[in-house]
C-alpha cells in the first residue's frame, strides 16, 4: 500500500483492477477543507491519460513493475520489436504502448522496457539522448548562444528548438522529458 502523499512522477498504482502511471501530481491544501492530492495519471495498458483527485492521506495498492534492459532493433508499421541483451528473445511492442517516447527512439538504442505480470505495458527512456541534427537553417557567423533560437530536424524526425550555432550533422543532447535542447556534443 501507498498513500497518496507519497504520489510521485512514476510511480505506479493500481486502481480498479487497472495498473497507472502518475504522470503528474500536485498536492493541494486549501484555506479551507481537507486536503488532497491533484492528480493525472496514465494506463500504462491502453495509455489513456485522466485526472482524478484523491483525498490526503488515502491508501492505493502500490503496482510492482519489473523493468528490463532491452535494445530497440527495429519497427514494422506501428510495431516496434526489442531484443532482451542477455537472453535475445524478441518482444514487440505496439506504438500505443511507447507514446511520445518514439520521437527520440532510434535502431540500436537501449531502453528499460516495463513488463506487469510478464505482460510489456511500455518503455522508460534514457533521461538523456544524443540525436544528429539531419535539417535547419545554416547558423551565420555572429550567431550566439543567447540570440535566439531556431527548428533542427533529428534523425527520428522529430523537431527540436535550438541555438542558432547548430549546423546539420551537429550531434545534440535533447532531454526526453521535456523534448528541450541541452547542450552541443
Amino acid at each position: 500500500m501507498i498513500s497518496t502523499n507519497d504520489l510521485r512522477t512514476g510511480v505506479t498504482v493500481e486502481i480498479d483492477g487497472d495498473v497507472y502511471m502518475v504522470v503528474d501530481f500536485q498536492h493541494v491544501k486549501p484555506g479551507k477543507g481537507a486536503a488532497f492530492v491533484r492528480t493525472k495519471i496514465k494506463n500504462v495498458k491502453t495509455g489513456q491519460v485522466f485526472e482524478r483527485t484523491f483525498r490526503a492521506g488515502e491508501k492505493l495498492n502500490r503496482a510492482i513493475i519489473e523493468r528490463k534492459n532491452m535494445q530497440f532493433l527495429y519497427s514494422e508499421g506501428d510495431v516496434f520489436y526489442f531484443m532482451d541483451t542477455q537472453t535475445f528473445e524478441q518482444i514487440p511492442i505496439t506504438k500505443e504502448q511507447i507514446g511520445d517516447s518514439i520521437n527520440y527512439l532510434k535502431e540500436n538504442m537501449e531502453v528499460m522496457v516495463m513488463f506487469y505480470e510478464g505482460i510489456s505495458i511500455g518503455i522508460e527512456m534514457p533521461t538523456f539522448v544524443e540525436l544528429e541534427v539531419v535539417q535547419t537553417e545554416p547558423g551565420f557567423k555572429g550567431d550566439t548562444a543567447t540570440g535566439g533560437s531556431k527548428p533542427a530536424t533529428l534523425e527520428t524526425g522529430t523537431i527540436v528548438q535550438v541555438p542558432l550555432f547548430i549546423n546539420i550533422g551537429d550531434i545534440i543532447r535533447v532531454d526526453t522529458r521535456t523534448g528541450e535542447y541541452l547542450s552541443r556534443v
